[in-house]
């Protein structure tokens, strides 16, 4: 047995190797990342459409909505923690840039962004605190972010987070590995190759950039495996979505509980990306083509209104409410496992002394 290292980012130091992994459209805001940071590992706040979706709205008008509920979230996380703190920005929405430059000027500790790669991530930190960390599935993907980081701002990344095939929402992968699991990269590889990119930069660069993982780790043992492996910490989701303190409806948190292992599917998202979530009537009836949408707004830069079967933005906000007949729920491959509600505190503890017995 033994003891859960601590995880440095750079001058910040979490108790615990244990990110919480940001879940949107307004799953994890302050209420779930303070009571994460609270109990030592790093709490996510989601960005993505934050402010929520606003049918019949202008574009600047729900980028006001997002930079303010965004600011009013992180300082009230703050109020409530004095712990580690991270924002997720998705780098394909559209105000990416206004959100990723309002955490930083909040004072947050960590901006995370995947979904695309943050090359010019570094310059819209310039002259805070905030640390910066790129989600990657591939060791090409890393090796391209750092070369570019430390080429034209002379900074390679704090943090890596490096995410499988088995993670909840968009998803990385071609549509032909995530249906075929044969197909896509496990995770542990892409780890590995990550983690080979990461020492040529650390030599470089003479520091220390701490390499995550991320899809698919559930259990306390797969955080130790992680470990053993060279990793630094595991980011988790799907695990923290069913606690009383994820800012989500009870209803939405059900639909994890109901879940089996054939209910959670594969979908192809109107942003053209697959994603993992529960299969439920909404999605069978947008397959149908019978759902009415009428979309303003343009949330996410890849998505096509007038080619979409229903507003993904207006799925995800109704889901968040507990509104399942009129959207759906993202999630992890392992989401059917869970089968009751925890409070934070309680799931700690168990990830902690599960991942210690397996060190």
């Amino acid at each position: 047995m033994g003891r859960l290292p601590e995880l440095q980012i750079g001058d910040i130091k979490a108790k615990l190797p244990i990110i919480q992994g940001g879940m949107g459209v307004r799953i994890s805001l302050a209420n779930l990342a303070s009571a994460v940071a609270n109990e030592g590992g790093v709490g996510t706040i989601a960005c993505a459409l934050i402010g929520g979706a606003m049918s019949h709205n202008s574009m600047d008008e729900h980028e006001t909505a997002d930079v303010h509920e965004l600011t009013q979230q992180i300082r009230k996380a703050k109020s409530l923690t004095t712990g580690v703190l991270a924002v997720n920005v998705m780098v394909a929405l559209t105000n990416y840039q206004s959100l990723v430059k309002t955490s930083a000027r909040e004072g947050i500790d960590l901006v995370v962004c995947g979904a695309g790669l943050p090359l010019g991530l570094p310059k819209l930190v310039e002259g805070t605190k905030a640390k910066i960390a790129p989600v990657v599935s591939s060791g090409r993907a890393a090796d391209i972010i750092c070369r570019s980081w430390t080429r034209k701002y002379k900074r390679p990344p704090d943090l890596i987070i490096v995410e499988g095939s088995l993670a909840g929402g968009h998803l990385g992968f071609g549509f032909d590995e995530v249906e075929d699991k044969g197909k896509a990269p496990k995770l542990e590889d892409i780890v590995l190759d990550v983690i080979k990119v990461v020492k040529q930069y650390e030599t470089r660069c003479n520091c220390r950039i701490p390499v995550v993982a991320a899809g698919g780790v559930y259990y306390g043992k797969d955080i130790a495996k992680y470990l053993k492996l060279g990793c630094s910490g595991a980011q988790l989701a799907t695990r923290f979505a069913c606690t009383h303190e994820c800012d989500a409806d009870d209803r939405f948190k059900q639909e994890y509980i109901r879940a089996k292992k054939e209910d959670i599917a594969i979908i192809k998202s109107p942003v053209g990306m697959p994603g993992r979530a529960i299969k439920n009537d909404f999605l069978i009836r947008a397959e149908k083509g019978e759902i009415e949408f009428d979309c303003d707004y343009q949330c996410l830069r890849p998505c096509v209104p007038s080619e979409s079967i229903y507003c993904i933005a207006d799925a995800l906000t109704n889901a968040a409410k507990g509104e399942l007949d009129k959207g759906f729920v993202f999630v992890g491959a392992n989401a059917y496992r869970v089968d009751k509600m925890l409070h934070v505190k309680d799931l700690m503890k168990e990830l902690v002394e599960d991942a210690e017995a397996n060190l």
